[in-house]
């Protein structure tokens, strides 16, 4: 076979190695065919663009000639990117656990020829280093093993399918009963660090789903504890080397406890759930920099993440082979891009100095530095910011993965579509509007989507993640707009979702459809990867469907979907917070029913009202006076109040006496939710 064994990949990531001599194999039957043609083990090596070691290993290793020609004899060499087939990253990550090894990018994972591993690594120098084998000579280990002891690698191979298999497709029901929200939330917020913030440990990951299951438990108990450790880790991330203070947006994790130093790669999804998050603490506090970091990030996905009318996937952390290369400032390049203004005050709030404080050079952070003094300052330091922008566009820019996925992109859909309408930008709404109608274009295929689109190729299929988050994403349009052109989606995905992916044995969803080739194992999970779990995420979409059509199906699978995985809850509470916050959406949600003219000031003043308060659990719906609702919908009967626009609380199959003034409004939705049921009679 030659050595382009990736010609036709559309993945920018698989198109970075078409050229290598590892004669590369695209994942899929006839890759597993051959190996067990051949008698050779598989290696399986996983990345993606913006991967710094994945490029280190490309250009060390699997560019070299005597490297490749040991891979190509003793090996049959499939190269996948994980972002195009995560069905197939989550198997061997959890294999990878079970293994020992912590996982992460790349994975080089090896494989028997009917796909179950027997050996991983990760990262491997081409030379000896820092007591980590050569990568050539870990090769002819593993090769070894295979050809002189089969007995060891069929008994390895065994016990981690049985293992896999226990994972993710054993019995995992529980009584609805016995899922306590509050405890798992305690659990999580004892994981977190109370003086810098985010979860303990060496490195810190924003972990938007899990501060929102903090953030939540604020909301529902007012319990300052909880509000406390958000606000620690908001304030390290918003302030500090996480963000990025001259393009917006966040990187993806920090290498240290204090959040100083980013690994500088950017991700669609990531951003996307930073959005939706200090949206909703705005919501509550109004705090200015919550609202810039959003405006900022929006703007950045705008202006650098587009692809038509949908998002790209990420941005790489290198530029010119050095990672963080782009958005690194020596102080000379500073006071030469700010020249003929007081560039002296800037470096004071951002830290930079003549040594930098990352291999000589300076990441810019705000956190720990001397805040400017007024406003004019921090209208100096905007200005400044634009211009540091402008010097920056002229370096070489990362390389951006331009794949379009319909799960990022439904987050992000989501996200921009619920800012517009909080922050009053109806051009993000209009954004996420020709975004989800572009990712229907490029992806949909009646009931059925894919998950990957490059160059206007399509990939593989759609995976539970993608419509789970694309029929969230036109639920919250519907909800944005009134446009009942939203709903239809929603509901012919989650068909798709109960026809396809619905464990009839043992309930839950599955992430791949009953009709994919099939793995090793057929995941069901709960586990956000660091993208909300498919389970988790139709809770709350199997929820608003209940309530927007009244059909009693959708809480029915809404209830057995909690039932089916709720023992996984216990086990993973850490990584399953879009779980427990779909199960809060499930036990409480509201529907805020404002009954009026559009047009009418009142039934603007209302809305704006609701759109104001930090309700994660809501969904607002306005219908004109005598618009009919869903037959059986609570709400059925319920009109305006002497003429005027009213607004009705309704919950649990009980809806409030209508309120008609905002500031009645406004003060009942301010009550903690035990007193607002009351309230509601």
């Amino acid at each position: 076979m030659s050595a382009n064994g990736l010609k036709d990949a559309t993945s920018p990531y698989l198109i970075l190695h078409k050229d290598n001599p590892v004669q590369w194999r695209v994942w899929g039957p006839g890759a597993l065919a051959e190996a067990r043609a051949a008698g050779k083990p598989i290696f399986l090596s996983m990345g993606y663009t913006g991967c710094h070691w994945c490029h280190v290993m490309n250009q060390e290793s699997f560019s070299d000639p005597e490297v490749a020609d040991f891979i190509n004899e003793n090996f049959i060499p499939v190269l996948v990117d994980r972002e195009e087939r995560p069905d197939i990253d989550l198997i061997y990550q959890a294999a990878a656990n079970i293994m020992g090894y912590q996982g992460g990018w790349p994975l080089n994972i090896f494989l028997k020829p009917d796909g179950v591993p027997y050996f991983v690594g990760g990262y491997l120098p081409k030379e000896e280093r820092l007591g980590q084998p050569a990568f050539a000579k870990a090769l002819a280990d593993i090769a070894a093993l295979y050809r002189d002891q089969p007995e060891q690698v069929t008994n390895t191979t065994a016990a981690i399918m049985e293992q896999l298999t226990n994972l993710f497709e054993r019995d995992m029901r529980a009584p609805v009963e016995n899922i306590q929200i509050d405890m798992a939330s305690m659990r999580l917020a004892q994981r977190f660090d109370i003086f810098f913030g985010g979860v303990q440990q060496a490195q810190k990951f924003p972990n938007p789903t899990g501060l929102e299951v903090l953030w939540r438990a604020y909301l529902r108990t007012g319990a300052p504890q909880y509000s406390q450790l958000v606000f620690t880790t908001l304030d390290h991330i918003l302030l500090g080397g996480m963000c990025d203070h001259v393009g917006g947006g966040f990187f993806r994790y920090a290498t240290d406890e204090r959040w100083m130093i980013p690994h500088f790669e950017k991700m669609l999804y990531d951003n996307a759930l930073m959005i939706d998050l200090l949206v909703s603490v705005w919501q509550s506090n109004r705090s200015p920099l919550c609202r810039q970091r959003i405006t900022e990030t929006v703007d950045w996905m705008l202006r650098e993440m587009r692809v038509g009318d949908g998002f790209a996937s990420s941005l790489d952390a290198d530029s010119e082979g050095e990672e963080g290369k782009y958005y690194l400032w020596s102080e000379a390049e500073i006071d030469a891009a700010l020249v003929g203004t007081f560039s002296a005050r800037f470096k004071q709030v951002y830290g930079v100095t003549r040594d930098g404080n990352y291999s000589g050079r300076n990441i810019l952070r705000r956190l720990g530095n001397p805040a400017p003094a007024s406003e004019a300052d921090e209208a100096l330091i905007a200005r400044q910011l634009q211009m540091l922008l402008a010097a920056r566009d002229k370096r070489v820019k990362p390389l951006r993965d331009d794949k379009l996925l319909a799960d990022w992109n439904g987050l992000a859909i989501a996200a921009l579509a619920n800012a517009g309408m909080v922050l009053e930008r109806p051009d993000w709404i209009a954004v996420a509007i020709a975004a989800f109608d572009h990712v229907v274009k490029i992806l949909g295929d009646g009931a059925r989507l894919y998950h990957s689109a490059a160059n206007g190729v399509r990939g593989s299929h759609g995976l539970a993640d993608d419509y789970a988050n694309m029929a969230r994403a036109a639920l919250q349009l519907l909800e944005v707009t009134g446009d009942e052109r939203f709903l239809e989606p929603a509901k012919k995905w989650t068909d798709t979702l109960n026809d396809q992916f619905w464990d009839e044995a043992k309930g839950g969803y599955a992430y791949t459809p009953a009709d994919a080739d099939p793995l090793i194992v057929r995941p069901r999970t709960i586990y956000d990867s660091p993208t909300p779990s498919a389970n988790g995420t139709m809770l709350t979409v199997l929820t608003r469907l209940a309530i927007l059509t009244g059909e009693g199906a959708y809480g029915q699978r809404a209830n057995a979907l909690v039932g089916a995985l709720g023992d996984e809850v216990n086990r993973i509470f850490m990584q399953a917070g879009a779980f427990l916050n779909g199960i809060e959406y499930f036990a409480s949600g509201l529907q805020i029913l404002v009954i009026g003219h559009k047009g009418n000031s009142r039934t603007q003043e209302l809305l704006r009202t609701v759109w104001g308060k930090a309700l994660p659990n809501r969904l607002i719906t306005q219908i004109e006076p005598g618009e009919t609702l869903p037959e059986g919908h609570v709400a059925t009967g319920l009109g305006m109040e002497g003429g005027q626009s009213a607004a009705y609380i309704c919950q649990r199959n009980m809806c409030s006496t209508p309120v008609t003034s905002a500031v009645t409004l406004s003060q009942a939705l301010t009550l903690p939710p035990q007193q607002r049921q009351v309230a509601n009679g």
